[in-house]
Order: C-alpha cells, then structure tokens, then sequence
C-alpha cells in the first residue's frame, strides 16, 4: 500500500513538473520586431517644429509616408539606397511639398532625430522579460545597419539584442519576402518559432503572407490594410505580444 502510495505520488509529481514546465515555456523561440515597435515614429516631431513652428506633425507625417513610398517605389524599379539616404531623400520631399526652406544645419538636425528616437515606454519591460525568457530578440528592419545601432545605443538597449538586423544586408525593403526571410536564415529557426511584430498594417500584411506567425502592434489605432490577409493578433501595445509569447502579462 505504502509503495503503491508513493509511486502515485511521484507520478503526481513528476507530471505537475511536467505542467509547471510548459507552462513556463515560451510559445515562441524568437520574435523578430520592426523598429517602430520598439521606438516612438512621433518622436522626431518636436525637432520638426522646432524648425517649423505650427507644422511639426503634419511635416512629419508626409515625412514618414514618403520615406516608405520611396522604399516601394525602389524595389519595384529594382534601385535600392541606404534607408538612411531615402529618409534624407524623403525629408527634402516633404520640405518642398510644403514650401519650406531646408538649409544645411536644419536638415543635420532632422536627419539626426531619426538616430535619436525615444523608446516606447512599454519597450525596455517587454525586452527585459523576454530575454529572462530566453527568447531571442532581432530585429528585421528597412532602417540601415547605422540607424538601428546609433538608436539602440542612444536608449541604452543594445545588450537586449541578438542581432540588430536590417534589410540593407540583401538589398531588400519589407515587405519583399527576402527581407523576411532574413530572419529565418539569421536566426536557423522555420517560421512558425518566429514571432514577427509590425507597425504598420503594410508590414503586418507582408510578415504574415511571408509565413510568420504575426503581431501587429498598432500604436496608432490605424485601420487594417484591405489586402484579403490579416495577422494573428492585433494589439494596442506590448502587452499582448508578452502574453503571446510568454503566456503571461
């Protein structure tokens, strides 16, 4: 009876070990983040209406669309740049379209904000725990190899990064699925251990049509993109990405 007791007991044991084990592990073995996730796009418009009082975020908004527009428009016509080239591009666009001046020190200044942005400020907690975790944390962004480090340094969030990946190491912009791609090939891992977290709905449309498993952290409470292909989850913030991924808040 004794004998039969522990044995019963060490099965009990060893299969709510077993539970408590799943339950800790994370769904995911790597999530591969666009940039914007973990940096606020809004953050260069106090420089921008510094320059242009009354216009910061009606500049930079053109700013933003044309930076990306231009990126399309490249790879479709096969004459891909340094990201941080089409932002300068992008940036005299909008100066133009809106019939403002662009003197040399003024642009240093604008172009510098987009090596400077500002964390969100659920993204050092969402790093940090994910990295507890053990999970691998890389981008796969179109910003440049230069944009990606100098932002990363300057918030003081290189160390939570296993590779800081940019599209530019193929010649590629998302959403091409060779700039997907990349992150399987970086990371040796198929898709469906890589969780990919958008911005924008474009690129949610594009990580999900590639194959990943897909969140799209939609900070800006933009509609979806009607293209017949939607991610798995759509969420304000980290929070959902965290529950995704670890199973907890």
């Amino acid at each position: 009876m004794k004998l039969l007791r522990f044995l019963l007991l060490s099965l009990f044991c060893l299969a709510f070990a077993g539970l408590a084990r799943a339950e800790t592990t994370p769904r995911y073995k790597a999530v591969a983040f666009d940039y914007f996730v973990l940096f606020d796009a809004n953050s260069v418009i106090p420089a921008v209406e510094a320059a242009y009082p009354g216009k910061g975020a009606e500049f930079t908004k053109l700013w933003r669309a044309k930076q990306f527009e231009y990126c399309f428009l490249r790879s479709i016509t096969g004459r891909h740049a340094d990201f941080f080239e089409v932002t300068g591009d992008a940036l005299a666009y909008a100066a133009q379209a809106m019939k403002l001046d662009l003197p040399t020190a003024t642009r240093e200044r604008l172009m510098n904000a987009y090596l400077t942005l500002s964390p969100w400020p659920d993204t050092l907690d969402a790093l940090r725990r994910l990295k507890a975790a053990g999970v691998r944390v890389i981008t796969i962004a179109n910003f440049s190899g230069k944009m990606l480090s100098a932002n990363a340094e300057h918030a003081g969030l290189t160390g939570y990064f296993d590779e800081l990946l940019s599209t530019e190491v193929n010649a590629t912009y998302k959403p091409d699925p060779k700039a997907y791609a990349l992150g399987m090939e970086r990371l040796h891992l198929a898709k469906e251990e890589i969780l990919f977290a958008a911005f924008g709905s474009w690129d949610a449309y594009g990580a999900k049509a590639f194959g990943y498993p897909t969140i799209w952290v939609n900070r800006f409470g933009l509609p979806a993109e009607k293209l017949g292909v939607a991610p798995d989850v759509v969420a304000p913030d980290m929070k959902a990405l965290l529950e995704l991924v670890l199973g907890r808040s």
